[in-house]
């Protein structure tokens, strides 16, 4: 791996971690754009699940006593149905249909409560939301986004959010590594995996990022937090949506 790619993916390890520690998310949807663009697909995601596994439960240590345990068991069950499916119906996407997905999930945010009241504190609600996560997790390479639908619309505080967000992205993650670790082996060696000094330089970073984040998210109010979720991951949907556009023109 070239000395600048290693740089570039390093620094924004840091910065991702901290949007992740102030809002539970956007950190990781930045985080697989900018590897996408650097990384073959299958590395970028066996990268992005790396690193989003150790800020996340960097993440969930912090805030550990706001974890909503419930949830995330009713959670485990729908991802344990997921990737049964996921090795029953093999997933292989490329870089355009990544960059759609990751532009296209952020704007379901704004769909209306009365059309779509999806609530991760209902049992049946969070067991979907363990299944679609992990699908899309492997598929697009993240799941915060799709799990936003969920918890944004529950009656959880924001440290509440966060601290079981967190826990549920350190599931949807491992499954995503497991698989596309599995694909690069199948297809090429473990050679071809991302290298482990890469992972040495990064993580520490990571961690320092995910302990700025939570120093910012307690000085925030849990309206504002909404707020600012929906309009910081619509912008960067935004992005994405024309990044994919123009992969899929070129």
């Amino acid at each position: 791996m070239p000395l600048l790619t290693a740089l570039v993916i390093v620094i924004t390890a840091f910065f991702t971690a901290f949007l992740s520690g102030m809002f539970g998310m956007a950190g990781g949807l930045v985080l697989m754009g900018v590897l996408t663009a650097f990384l073959p697909l299958g590395q970028a995601m066996v990268t992005h699940g790396i690193l989003q596994i150790t800020a996340n439960g960097w993440r969930a240590y912090l805030l550990r006593q706001h974890i909503q345990w419930r949830i995330v068991g009713l959670f485990s069950l729908g991802t344990v149905a997921a990737v049964g499916l996921l090795f029953l119906i093999p997933v292989h996407p490329n870089k355009a249909s990544v960059y759609l997905t990751l532009g296209f999930l952020p704007l379901i945010v704004w769909v209306p409560r009365q059309w779509v009241h999806l609530d991760a504190g209902r049992p049946a609600h969070a067991v979907l939301c363990g299944f679609v996560s992990a699908g899309f997790s492997v598929a697009a390479g993240i799941s915060s986004t799709v799990m936003d639908i969920f918890f944004v619309r529950s009656a959880m505080t924001r440290h509440e959010i966060v601290a079981t967000k967190a826990i549920g992205q350190i599931i949807g993650h491992g499954v995503k590594v497991v698989y596309w670790s599995w694909a690069i082996i199948q297809a090429m060696g473990s050679g071809a995996l991302p290298p482990l000094w890469l992972f040495l330089l990064a993580l520490p970073l990571s961690f320092g990022g995910t302990w700025g984040g939570k120093q910012v998210l307690g000085k925030m109010t849990d309206t504002g937090f909404v707020y600012i979720v929906r309009i910081l991951i619509t912008l960067i949907g935004i992005f994405y949506m024309v990044r994919g556009i123009n992969l899929m023109l070129a």
